[in-house]
């Protein structure tokens, strides 16, 4: 019989390799997450590692999700592009529907979209992309949730999506720190990524009072569904095991 699910469900971006190039531990990751956010082929993934990926999620009962990007291979989609509403529509169908398909093909079931890097980062910051990612997800030929990032407004985006019919997975992250505003503390300022111990704080803060400490020492009230971690290297695998232990204890 499998483990009760926590109230704050893990999730990581995984099935990015392509070719002879491989990204991250995805088989010593697997074990420890509820939700997989599978690439689909356009910053990483190709058909063989989708279907590794697949088998993989099966085996240890991990809901899967689709993790679609801008079409930029070689920048792994980290580069904004200038897409128009249907362009970004249609790039995120033809993905979803890709990984949707091969899940078919070991029965398994699509259950969310999460975009990936500058795709996820362009619907947070501009009303047109989130518009344009909500109506994607709207207009798929069957329910699906869609991932964004938990901030202090995140009513505004759930008003929104709960309009056009579509539920949504409010995200947190475990290593970064956030700003008086709820958004995440940009990379290039120092403290903006937590490391350790801080980590396990930050997680445990938000199961056990819903908030995290700000950049500036506040208190934030943070309601979030998942929590993103990630299996990039052994540091990051013993960091993940850590958390879900945590978790576990939480509960």
């Amino acid at each position: 019989m499998s483990q009760p699910r926590p109230a704050l469900l893990l999730n990581c971006d995984l099935g990015e390799s392509f070719g002879s190039w491989t990204m991250g531990l995805d088989e010593q990751a697997m074990p420890h997450i509820d939700l997989a956010n599978i690439a689909c082929g356009f910053h990483g993934g190709d058909p063989d590692v989708m279907a590794r990926t697949l088998k993989l999620a099966k085996q240890h009962q991990v809901t899967i999700g689709a993790h679609p990007s801008y079409p930029d291979l070689q920048g792994f989609g980290r580069r904004s592009m200038q897409c128009s509403a249907s362009e970004i529509i249609n790039l995120i169908h033809y993905q979803v529907a890709a990984l949707d398909g091969m899940a078919q093909n070991q029965d398994l079931t699509l259950s969310y979209i999460k975009p990936h890097g500058a795709l996820y980062n362009d619907m947070m910051a501009k009303p047109e992309v989130w518009q344009a990612v909500l109506q994607a997800v709207a207009s798929y030929h069957k329910p699906l949730k869609l991932m964004i990032l938990a901030t202090a407004d995140a009513a505004h985006y759930q008003q929104q999506a709960a309009a056009a019919g579509v539920s949504l997975l409010l995200e947190a992250f475990a290593d970064r720190r956030y700003t008086d505003a709820g958004k995440l503390t940009p990379r290039s300022q120092a403290g903006a990524v937590l490391h350790g111990a801080e980590v396990l704080t930050q997680v445990r803060q938000l199961v056990a009072q819903g908030s995290v400490t700000t950049d500036s020492g506040k208190t934030l009230p943070l309601a979030a569904d998942t929590l993103c971690v990630h299996g990039d290297n052994v540091a990051a695998i013993t960091q993940l095991t850590e958390i879900r232990e945590l978790l576990r204890l939480c509960q």
